[in-house]
């Protein structure tokens, strides 16, 4: 593992210094970016190294940083690994082809978030896993649950793992491409260098130290580029922006009700469906991926609890207005994507999309700014990947490896393999990403493939029919229609049906699929579901069936269901006017945002109070 840290360290400083003295690149960037830029690079690898020692320790320690970490570090570290460097590219590619109310195909997800945090953050730090994918054999029983476990940390380790990374390397290559004149490969090669290195040094631990000077890095590099970008001459600042005909259709947080197709598609679905239904990585229903790691790493239930509600109101209300902003800009700057194209000759045709509008509006920032928005971007970029290489290579080394490869595996050994999976997932994410060409495309088809399976995710805490063959039926369902959609369909039949169409059909057939199979196979063995039952403690009447059958009795908790219904109720409001609110006073109309302001600020003091009660030490 150290010679392959050499290895890496050696090639970048080499290639480096090579394309700089054949001035072949970087020539957009001044000597103060670079300084800007390289001076945070050498820190995160420091910090890698700093803490190679003491993750190198224990598998817990590596992948869950020893479950001492406090609510506030685990908080922003998912706020950070969410705002990846194609996260503000998303958003343009959204705001220039829908307006601000397309970004409800995301904002959606809160209602998840916060069903996360009031249901299920508590139950996952009860279950005391080192990773999400051992919670199988503790909920079912049987050589159906083996075989769900080691299939699932191939498919979601490796296969999903590698997807997400590769959009995010895609907006790597955008950037690259627009501001230092890179090619696809040298974007990948550089981007991953640094975030391979402190990730396979530091472990968990590294990562989220070093997800908290990215997320501060990030939100003011994006914060600065904003205001700098909307007060230039061609825009005229914010009032002008607002106002400027181009805009004003975008600007509304709804869609036109009279817009049948719109409104299904940007509201109506992802607030009724899309939430519960599917399944997204880092928006998983019930928790999951790197979110559950997160929780798991957590000192205990409160700590996990709290983590999460951090991450919630800062992912949804803090973090999207300056991406809005410079997307509406950028409609003012490059109406067409031929002014893109016709402003960046070099830069490869095929990967020309609104998405890449964002980096062609940072393309205007001043040296020592440009500086700083690049490290940000370099550090959104890396503290997402950092978590997904992570995440990724603790189900491979324990999921996978030490369940069912060798179970007599050293702690040592264990940490060996993680570190070797690290490089690994990350030269397969970057081959993938020369393939792809849009980052909207690639969340589309991420949603199609998870279509369906939310339920299951969302009910196997609270409801005890839920078996094995119920997950293995709802994930081969739905990615067979994900693949039936995009390649055979149309072929067959001659005609296509339209994106949400698509997914409604996936959920409906993979949701009926699922519970079918749930109610003709046999539930899980007795004995599993009453060591999970009074281990977990899931309230509700879901598991009334099992008692009754077995004659055993409830077990005694003073948790309300009704009151974390009512706390996540309330919670989803305080986001979502906070977050409008916001955009009201900028939209000039401070009454009206002034009044949601104020209510989300009470309603935060009567969620503190009820949360204060309820999660008492």
């Amino acid at each position: 593992m150290v010679f392959i840290t050499k290895f890496y360290i050696i090639c970048f400083i080499t290639q480096i210094t090579y394309y700089i003295y054949n001035n072949q690149l970087f020539m957009q960037i001044s000597t103060l970016d670079w300084i800007i830029i390289f001076s945070f690079f050498a820190l995160f690898i420091l910090i890698g190294i700093y803490y190679s020692k003491r993750s190198g320790q224990s598998s817990k320690e590596f992948f869950l940083s020893g479950r001492d970490m406090p609510w506030w570090l685990l908080g922003i570290s998912m706020v950070a690994t969410t705002f990846s460097a194609d996260t503000p590219n998303l958003v343009t590619n959204i705001v220039r082809d829908s307006g601000v109310s397309g970004n409800w195909a995301w904002w959606a997800f809160l209602i998840t978030g916060m069903m996360t945090v009031f249901l299920y953050a508590k139950l996952w730090r009860r279950s005391n896993v080192l990773t999400d994918l051992e919670f199988y054999e503790i909920r079912y029983s049987g050589p159906e649950s083996t075989f769900l476990r080691a299939f699932r940390a191939i498919y979601l380790g490796v296969f999903f793992n590698v997807m997400i990374m590769a959009t995010v390397c895609l907006a790597g290559i955008k950037i690259g491409g627009i501001l230092l004149g890179l090619t696809p490969f040298q974007c990948v090669f550089y981007s991953s260098l640094i975030t391979v290195i402190y990730s396979s040094l530091g472990g968990l631990r590294s990562v989220i130290i070093t997800d908290l000077i990215q997320f501060v890095l990030a939100m003011v590099g994006s914060i600065w580029a904003c205001y700098y970008l909307i007060n230039l001459d061609q825009i005229g600042g914010l009032a002008t922006l607002i106002n400027n005909p181009l805009i004003i259709e975008k600007l509304n947080f709804l869609p036109d009700f009279n817009d049948y197709d719109s409104l299904i598609t940007i509201l109506i679905i992802p607030i009724a469906v899309q939430w519960w239904a599917v399944w997204y990585p880092g928006a998983e229903p019930g928790g999951g991926g790197y979110i559950a790691q997160r929780m798991l790493s957590a000192k205990d239930e409160k700590n996990a609890i709290y983590s999460t509600l951090l991450f919630n109101v800062a992912h949804y209300a803090i973090r999207p207005w300056p991406w809005i902003l410079i997307a509406l800009s950028s409609i003012i700057i490059y109406p067409q994507l031929s002014d893109i194209s016709n402003q960046f000759p070099n830069v490869d045709k095929s990967i020309i999309g609104n998405d890449i509008a964002y980096p062609a509006m940072l393309s205007l920032l001043p040296a020592g700014l440009l500086g700083l928005v690049l490290a940000s971007l370099a550090a959104a970029f890396m503290s997402t990947i950092s978590s997904h290489l992570n995440w990724g290579a603790s189900y491979i080394s324990i999921d996978f490896y030490k369940r069912f490869i060798k179970k007599s595996a050293t702690e040592k050994e264990i940490v060996l393999i993680g570190r070797i999976s690290t490089v690994l997932l990350m030269v397969i994410a970057g081959f993938i990403a020369l393939e792809l060409q849009d980052a909207l495309e690639a969340f589309r088809i991420l949603l199609q493939i998870g279509a369906g399976t939310g339920s299951i995710f969302l009910l196997r805490w609270f409801w005890w029919r839920v078996n094995a063959y119920s997950e293995i039926t709802g994930m081969i369902v739905s990615f067979a229609l994900a693949i039936y959609f995009k390649w055979f369909h149309e072929d067959i039949f001659e005609f296509s049906f339209k994106p949400h169409e698509e997914l409604l059909l996936s959920i409906a057939i993979t949701t009926s699929s699922w519970i079918l199979i749930t109610l003709l196979t046999k539930p899980t063995k007795k004995e599993k579901l009453l060591e999970f039952y009074y281990k977990i403690k899931p309230y509700g009447i879901g598991w009334n069936g099992f008692l009754s059958i077995n004659n055993l009795v409830k077990f005694n908790s003073k948790e309300s269901p009704m009151k974390d219904l009512l706390l996540m109720f309330i919670c989803i409001i305080i986001v979502y006017f906070g977050l409008f609110g916001v955009g009201y006073l900028l939209y000039g109309k401070t009454l009206f945002g002034t009044i949601m302001l104020i209510i989300s600020f009470v309603l935060s003091i009567t969620a503190n109070n009820i949360m204060s009660e309820q999660y008492k030490d």
